[in-house]
């Protein structure tokens, strides 16, 4: 009887299947950390990002309040006020609105800068050569200063002040929606100056 040695065993895998063993193990591991990142991956997307604004969604604004003056007003001006405040839109031109530092029923700012509006001004003093603009019919007193534009109602029972700063675009435009507002919710007067009138 003779001893019997590992070549001698059916059972012992030979050389070349050792090796097949192991160049599966190598290309098995390599892809099996493929298959798994892949997999992380779709059960793990990359956080979605905010839109971006647009023309219908406000842009984030600053939180802090706009430093306006609020005077007192007698009660017709106060009534009209908080008609117009109540009816103003919660964007100008994809700018949202802001908190104001005072008189939130006579006041109210959009944007950063902020573009403000405050209800219950003085009338302001026209010139021989005004630059008047009607705006959905409302006519609007137009100012160029050192802070930016300042349109003023010439038209309505109780005037009221859009102030445009100089970090915002320069135009008359921003008084489109507050036009809207003030049409359904101030007066406006007999007497009105001749170049207010629509052509």
């Amino acid at each position: 009887m003779t001893r019997s040695t590992r070549s001698d065993r059916p059972d012992a895998p030979d050389r070349t299947t050792r090796q097949a063993a192991l160049w599966a193990t190598v290309v098995a591991l390599p892809l099996t950390a493929l298959v798994a990142v892949l997999v992380f991956g779709q059960l793990n997307p990359d956080p979605v990002r905010p839109p971006a604004p647009t023309p219908t969604s406000a842009a984030p604004q600053p939180g802090t309040p706009v430093r306006m003056a609020a005077p007192a007003l007698a009660e017709r001006p106060a009534t009209v006020c908080r008609a117009l405040l109540s009816r103003l839109p919660a964007t100008l031109r994809s700018a949202g609105q802001r908190p104001v530092s005072a008189g939130p029923e006579q006041n109210a700012a959009w944007g950063d800068p902020a573009v403000t509006v405050a209800c219950g001004v003085a009338v302001p003093d026209v010139p021989d050569v005004p630059d008047l603009w009607v705006v959905n019919k409302v006519c609007w007193l137009a100012e160029h200063r050192d802070g930016g534009l300042v349109l003023t109602t010439v038209d309505r029972e109780v005037p009221v002040r859009l102030s445009v700063p100089a970090g915002q675009e320069q135009t008359v435009q921003w008084a489109a929606p507050v036009s809207e507002s003030l049409v359904a919710s101030v007066p406006s007067v007999p007497e009105i100056p001749g170049g207010c009138a629509e052509g």
